[in-house]
């Protein structure tokens, strides 16, 4: 029994020793590429991938074709938005006269203004300088008159009559001003040599238009008006008739 396990062990450490050998000693060549398999199933779509930059234009190559007939005209498109107006034009010529119309009803005086006003000198302010102040109001129809300033103001542009009666014991020079484009000033003196009462008076007639202003004013130098409880000086002025 020992003799063949013996021969066994020898075999098989020669064939382990022939075997190293043979690897360190050659290597065999390697062995044909075999038979391709069958192709697997197809993989699930991938990432869309990232949008590529636009490519070059490509080059005509082509003859440019005649031109074609016109075609048939499309459907109307919708209206556009109204533009910015334009500027305006020039003046045209004036146009033929119209007809005479129909006779208007007779107008009536009492619906028509009448100013009117007329103030005397009782207590006038101390600080108005050469404007002759009538404070006190007789009358003052529309209320054209100012007290407290002297003035007259036109609202109802017309023909207007303006007077005034002044007292004195002095020589005095007083005159009628007006703020109007076509009157200035209307002037009037009077001497007085024996220091007794003495009226001066003047009037005139005027045309105002809506916003004028008329005042008596006085001479600095001869202006002295009387004021005392003998005798009163007045300022008067009326409409006589308004502008057509």
């Amino acid at each position: 029994m020992e003799a063949p396990w013996g021969w066994l062990m020898a075999s098989v450490l020669a064939i382990t020793l022939a075997s190293t050998v043979t690897e360190d000693v050659c290597q065999a060549p390697n062995g044909k590429d075999g038979v391709p398999g069958i192709p697997g199933r197809p993989g699930r779509p991938g990432l869309k991938g990232e949008w590529g930059e636009p490519g070059a234009p490509g080059i005509r190559t082509g003859i440019r074709g005649l031109k074609g007939d016109q075609g048939e005209p499309g459907p109307s498109g919708k209206p556009g938005n109204m533009g910015y107006p334009g500027p305006s034009g020039p003046p045209g010529h004036p146009g033929p006269s119209g007809e005479r119309g129909i006779k208007g009803n007779p107008g009536n005086i009492r619906d028509q203004p009448r100013p009117a006003f007329s103030a005397v000198r009782r207590n006038p302010p101390r600080n108005s300088g050469n404007v002759v102040v009538f404070d006190t109001v007789i009358t003052n129809q529309e209320n054209p008159y100012q007290s407290k300033t002297g003035h007259f103001s036109c609202s109802v542009p017309g023909f207007y009559y303006f007077t005034f009666q002044v007292v004195s014991k002095w020589d005095i020079c007083l005159t009628i001003k007006s703020s109007s484009q076509t009157h200035d000033s209307v002037g009037f003196c009077d001497t007085n040599s024996k220091g007794l009462f003495q009226v001066v008076s003047g009037g005139t007639v005027l045309q105002l238009q809506h916003g004028d202003q008329v005042w008596v004013e006085r001479d600095p130098a001869k202006g002295r008006i009387y004021e005392g409880p003998e005798a009163d000086s007045v300022f008067s002025g009326f409409l006589i008739f308004p502008l057509a």
